[in-house]
């Protein structure tokens, strides 16, 4: 983001610098450390107060879900019944820090709070409670996730829909990249949908600032099914393409309603495998360097970078321009990859049919236990009720993250 001018002019050099004569303070101006402590207590009085003005503003309504890591509850302003929220109430858990605070909640307050967008979850505000836990007052979300749209069959949608959808989708990652943020946890049930069809990007628990092109990240981030081939590789320097990938896999389950990356049993290896089968074995010749990545292991034999046909074939209700977009969000160099800049620049956003206006969108009914229970999840996880049956969506090593080393 550009800085003002105002920050971009140099200090004057001490010679030009104007003189001026300041006199020490005496020692009776300066405060004694009696004064120092006395006034500490006032201050976290106030702190106090103003955290129970905020607490005071809502009244919390019946519990939208319940995880081991938050509760979320259905609310509504004192001043205005009608306006509805979401609250998280973050539970302080095993792995809080000093402050009581996971480095997961931190991450989502912070980028939540500098992200203003009509396709990211709004972050209303921030309050705490007697008991240490936290509370993050969210968007009201009552149309549920697209994962459970994606699901229920008795529910049909066109190719103008996904086209709607995924336009929503690439605006969020793109003001995000734009604001120097990568989301590193793109999958369809972190898209929440509004009551007016607006798609919402949700669960920054695992988003960071992008880095310095020297600082090393941690590999080990993205939920496994939606997770790009340089990570498997442990790229450690990586860009807004990764979240591309991921969004490029949104897409092509919002075609064929199902997921494309689906290895089971789930390891690093099998997703590999499944990578080179449906997209190409990465090799020098496609990706120049690959073979450098630490991790870098693909299975024999060779499979050659699928022709344009079978991807037509496969995702052909899209259409011959969607899915020359689909082909190049899985690019598998990460360099050639389109950003989501290159992706809302493709000419599939022109072509017909033209986006679904949002109420025109499907809608699917029961949407709020849906909203809560996806937000009751860290990042990386789904509802309980996935991972408990054997399914967890690709979800186990993203929790397993050590955010104390690469970030």
């Amino acid at each position: 983001m550009a800085t003002s001018p105002a920050l971009d002019v140099p200090p004057e050099p001490p010679s030009k610098r104007r003189k001026t004569s300041v006199e020490p303070p005496s020692r009776n101006d300066t405060p004694d450390i009696g004064t120092i402590s006395s006034s500490l207590p006032i201050v976290a009085d106030l702190a106090e107060q103003l955290d129970t003005l905020e607490r005071k503003k809502y009244v919390k309504g019946k519990k939208l879900g319940a995880g081991q890591y938050a509760d979320v509850f259905q609310a509504h302003l004192v001043s205005n019944p009608s306006h509805l929220v979401a609250i998280k109430k973050i539970k302080v858990g095993p792995d809080a820090r000093e402050f009581g605070i996971s480095y997961d909640s931190l991450r989502e307050i912070r980028f939540l709070q500098e992200l203003s967008h009509p396709n990211i979850i709004k972050l209303h505000a921030v309050f705490s409670t007697k008991s240490q836990n936290l509370n993050l007052v969210l968007e009201h979300l009552p149309q549920g996730d697209l994962l459970k749209l994606i699901q229920d069959m008795s529910i049909t949608y066109t190719a103008a829909d996904i086209k709607s959808w995924l336009l929503m989708l690439m605006r969020a990652t793109h003001f995000c990249h734009v604001n120097g943020i990568l989301h590193r946890d793109i999958k369809p049930n972190n898209l929440l949908i509004a009551a007016d069809g607006n798609i919402k990007l949700a669960d920054f628990g695992l988003a960071r600032a992008m880095a310095d092109p020297f600082q090393p990240m941690t590999f080990q981030t993205v939920t496994t099914w939606y997770r790009p081939p340089e990570l498997f590789f442990q790229a450690q320097h990586y860009g807004g393409q990764v979240d591309v990938w991921s969004c490029g896999c949104v897409y092509a389950e919002l075609i064929s309603r199902e997921v494309l990356f689906r290895a089971i049993p789930e390891s690093d290896i099998n997703m590999v495998k499944l990578i080179c089968e449906k997209v190409g074995t990465p090799t020098e010749d496609n990706w120049p360097g690959v073979t450098q990545l630490k991790g870098y292991v693909v299975p024999d034999p060779v499979v050659p970078l699928k022709p344009r046909d079978q991807w037509y074939n496969n995702f052909r209700s899209v259409g011959e321009v969607g899915v020359d977009l689909l082909e190049r969000m899985l690019t598998l160099d990460p360099r050639e990859r389109l950003t989501a800049d290159g992706v809302l620049r493709h000419e599939y956003w022109t072509a017909d049919p033209r986006p679904s206006k949002l109420e025109d969108l499907p809608r699917k009914g029961g949407g709020e236990t849906v909203m809560g229970q996806d937000l009751t999840q860290r990042g990386g996880e789904l509802p309980g009720a996935a991972a408990a049956d054997g399914d967890g969506r690709g979800d186990k090593v993203a929790r397993k993250i050590d955010f104390g080393g690469g970030r």
